[in-house]
C-alpha cells in the first residue's frame, strides 16, 4: 500500500526545524515547475476535520477575527471584524473575505504536490496546523494574487512584505515543496532588508 505520507529530503512528518531566514531560503530545493495535469479539484477543501460543524474556512475566520463574529447554527458567521494584512484594511463582514492559501494550490502542484497522495493534498488544502498556511484577506487582493508566486506578485501593503515572504518560505519548507530558480532568486533579493530572524517549521509531510 502507498503510505498517506512520505518522508522528504528535510526529514519526516512531525520533525521541527529552526533556521535563520537566509538559511531557510537556501534550504528550499530548487527544481523546475510544471503545471501539467493540475486541477483545483485535486485538493479537497473546505472540510470539517474535527466534525464540530465548522469547516476550514470558518475555523480560520474564527481564529483570525479581531472582533469575534456571532456564530449561528451550521457555523454561519455574522458580524465581527478582521484585519486584511495584504492591504492593511479592516473588514466587517465574513462574506467580504477570501481564505487564501498563502502558497496557492496551483503553485504547490507545480512545486511537488502533483506527486502527493490524495490525503496529502487534502491536508495541505485544509492546513490548520500552522497559522501561516491560510490567511483571511480581502477578496480583491486574493483575486489579484491568484496563483502567482513572489516573483510575480507581492501584497500591495509594502510593510507586510517581509512577513509575507517569511511565511511563504516557511510554508514551502513545512510541506517540503520546491522553488524554481526565479522564485528563489526573488526570495533572496526581496528579503535582503528583512530581519534574519529564526524561522521555525514543523514538517507536515
Amino acid at each position: 500500500m502507498t503510505p498517506a505520507y512520505a518522508d522528504g529530503p528535510l526529514g519526516k512528518k512531525g520533525d521541527t526545524l529552526t533556521l535563520p531566514l537566509s538559511d531557510a531560503i537556501t534550504a528550499l530545493p530548487v527544481a523546475a515547475e510544471s503545471r501539467a495535469g493540475y486541477q483545483r479539484s485535486a485538493f479537497k477543501h473546505w472540510i470539517d476535520a474535527d466534525r464540530d460543524g465548522c469547516n476550514t474556512r470558518n475555523e480560520v475566520l474564527k481564529a483570525e477575527a479581531v472582533i469575534a463574529p456571532e456564530q449561528a447554527a451550521g457555523c454561519k458567521l455574522s458580524g465581527g471584524q478582521w484585519y486584511s494584512a495584504y492591504s492593511n484594511t479592516y473588514v466587517n463582514s465574513p462574506s467580504a473575505l477570501d481564505l487564501d492559501h498563502l502558497v496557492p494550490l496551483a503553485e504547490s502542484w507545480d512545486s511537488g504536490a502533483s506527486t502527493w497522495t490524495t490525503a496529502e493534498r487534502e491536508a495541505y488544502a485544509n492546513d490548520l496546523g500552522d497559522d501561516r498556511s491560510l490567511i483571511a484577506v480581502t477578496a480583491a487582493t486574493n483575486r489579484s494574487k491568484a496563483d502567482k508566486d513572489p516573483a510575480e506578485w507581492l501584497p500591495p501593503y509594502e510593510p507586510y512584505h517581509c512577513q509575507y515572504l517569511t511565511d511563504w518560505i516557511a510554508t514551502k519548507l513545512r510541506w517540503q515543496l520546491t522553488a524554481d530558480e526565479t522564485e528563489r532568486d526573488t526570495l533572496t533579493r526581496a528579503t535582503t532588508n528583512c530581519p534574519n530572524q529564526p524561522v521555525t517549521i514543523t514538517l507536515a509531510r
